[in-house]
C-alpha cells in the first residue's frame, strides 16, 4: 500500500509573464523522467492567465483534455465551430482525436483566470473529435465526491474516452469523505485549496498523491478544502 506525495513546491514552474504554470507532471520545457505521469493521467497543469491573454490558436491530437476552472472567465474557440465561455463550476471536455485546433483565453480584462488543465490519455487512438461543457452546481459537490467525467458519462457526468472516474469535491472544514477503489485500480488526488487528510497523509493546495494498493481512501478535511480525485484503471 502506497501514498506518494507530490509536494506543490516540487512541481515545474514556469512563468512567461502572461503565465503563470506549475507542473505536476513533465510538459514543454519542463522535464523530470521520475514525474512523466500517472497511469492514464499525464498532465496536470496549475495554471494562472493574466487578464486579456491566453494560449493562441494552437492543434492536439489523441489526447482527451479536461478544463476545470477556479477563478474567472475561460474563452474557448476551436476548429468544430465551438465557441464558449467557461467560468467556476464549469468543467470542458474536449476530445482531440484525430486533431484539432483551439484558442483558450482569458475572457476578463481585469480578473486572474486561474485553472486546471487536465491530458489524459485516451482509450484508442484516431478518435473522432468532441467537445463537451458541463455546469456542476456548488451544492452538487458540497461535502460529497460529485462525479464529473467518467466512460460513460454515467450520473450527468463528462463523457471521457478512458477508463477513469474523475470527482471533484469541496469539503467544510472537519468533513470526511470515503471512496472505495476496486482491487487493481490507482488514484490521483489533486488539491486545489486548503489543506486534508489523505489516508493521514497531509495534503495542502496544489499538492498531489499517487495512491497504489489502498482499497478505501479516506479523506479529512482540516479546513474548507477543495480537490479532484481521480479513480484510474
Amino acid at each position: 500500500m502506497t501514498i506518494t506525495l507530490r509536494p506543490a513546491a516540487e512541481r515545474g514552474h514556469a512563468n512567461h509573464g502572461w503565465l503563470d504554470t506549475h507542473h505536476s507532471f513533465s510538459f514543454a520545457h519542463y522535464h523530470d523522467p521520475d514525474h512523466m505521469g500517472f497511469r492514464a493521467l499525464r498532465v496536470i497543469n496549475d495554471d494562472r492567465i493574466a487578464p486579456g491573454t491566453g494560449f493562441g490558436t494552437h492543434g492536439h491530437h489523441d489526447m482527451e483534455i479536461v478544463t476545470y476552472v477556479t477563478e474567472g472567465v475561460l474563452e474557448h474557440r476551436d476548429s468544430m465551430g465551438e465557441h464558449s465561455i467557461i467560468r467556476p463550476g464549469e468543467v470542458q471536455r474536449m476530445s482531440a482525436g484525430t486533431g484539432i485546433r483551439h484558442s483558450e483565453y482569458n475572457g476578463s480584462r481585469s480578473e486572474t483566470l486561474k485553472l486546471l488543465q487536465i491530458w489524459l490519455l485516451p482509450e484508442k487512438e484516431g478518435l473522432p473529435p468532441g467537445y463537451e461543457q458541463k455546469l456542476f452546481a456548488e451544492e452538487e459537490k458540497h461535502n460529497r465526491l460529485r462525479l464529473i467525467a467518467a466512460p460513460d458519462g454515467r450520473e450527468g457526468a463528462l463523457s471521457i474516452h478512458q477508463d477513469v472516474a474523475l470527482y471533484a469535491a469541496k469539503l467544510d472544514g472537519g468533513s470526511v469523505l470515503t471512496h472505495s477503489l476496486d482491487i487493481g485500480r490507482g488514484a490521483w488526488l489533486q488539491m486545489v485549496s486548503g489543506q486534508v487528510l489523505l489516508n493521514d497523509q497531509p495534503m495542502r493546495a496544489g499538492d498531489g498523491a499517487a495512491v497504489e494498493g489502498e482499497d478505501l481512501l479516506t479523506v479529512k478535511a482540516d479546513q474548507t478544502s477543495e480537490f479532484l480525485l481521480f479513480d484510474l484503471a
